[in-house]
């Protein structure tokens, strides 16, 4: 059966976003080249019957562009793309504990695992953002904290946390197909997590909140995540370009020492203390 690969281009920050809602619309595959430019490309996978104005339209919309973005077409043969898509998610090793794979992989001993197939919400772990956050809650989590996974997304990281040992899980997202994502990709990996909406979520604060969407949201959002956060707690944020950083963690100074704690390929992590 032939397939068409459609290729366009999009701002840095709405690529993920994109090729999730590209799969949503029905796309078989989506990989993203040169993440770390200012318009990375994305090369999406579709069925030859498919209507490719309308499915790139919709995703677009799915992801917030104000507009479709343009894109070109062109037949590809039947060779094998479950197996090409397989090999653009290898698993990834987080400090010295963590495995982050989909299913067709299988851990290093030792490993603690958190298996994650490629789906329809953002988080598989081969983003820098998601692992600076990863890398953070490997380093830190002993076990027994309360954590909040605040715009989970696929729920990696509230899954992780509980992995690696935190006491309680809660995760909110506005989508509510990712809360569901997060609780199918939590039964897969044998835990439980509290998923809802934000305005659902109960009253109480936590030892680490961690966020990982955009820096504009996350500026907005630090009354909320700070009220969030008990006294000697951790806040934790992620999807910020170095430039970003400084405005971000300016944000969070009347209640945290917050500060840029790591980069990768451009993108920083922000976290601090709860005074």
């Amino acid at each position: 059966m032939p397939w068409r690969a459609l290729t366009l281009q999009v701002e840095a920050g709405a690529a993920e976003a994109v090729s999730d809602a590209l799969v949503e619309a029905g796309a078989q595959s989506v990989t993203i080249e040169h993440l770390d430019r200012e318009r990375p490309t994305l090369h999406a996978l579709v069925g030859i019957g498919e209507d490719a104005d309308r499915l790139v339209g919709r995703a677009a919309q799915a992801a917030g562009l104000a507009a479709a973005p343009a894109f070109t077409a062109s037949e590809v043969a039947d060779d094998d793309w479950v197996r090409k898509s397989q090999a653009q998610f290898p698993p990834v090793e987080i400090g010295k504990r963590l495995w982050i794979g989909p299913s067709w992989h299988a851990p290093r001993e030792g490993r603690i695992a958190v298996r994650l197939d490629p789906g329809l919400a953002f988080g598989t772990g081969t983003h820098p953002t998601t692992q600076l956050v990863l890398g953070f809650l490997e380093a830190r989590i002993g076990g027994g904290e309360h954590v909040l996974d605040y715009g989970c997304g696929s729920g990696i990281l509230a899954i992780a946390a509980a992995k690696l040992g935190a006491a309680r899980v809660d995760c909110v997202d506005v989508d509510p197909q990712a809360l569901e994502t997060a609780c199918a990709n939590a039964r897969a990996n044998g835990i439980k997590l509290r998923a809802s909406l934000p305005e659902a979520l109960p009253a109480g604060s936590y030892d680490i909140v961690v966020s990982n969407i955009l820096a504009q949201p996350l500026i907005v959002l630090a009354p909320l995540l700070a009220a969030r956060t008990r006294p000697g707690g951790r806040i934790v944020l992620a999807g910020i370009l170095e430039a970003q950083a400084a405005e971000v963690a300016e944000a969070y100074a009347p209640w945290f020492d917050a500060g840029t704690r790591a980069v990768q390929e451009d993108w920083a992590l922000v976290a601090g203390v709860r005074r």
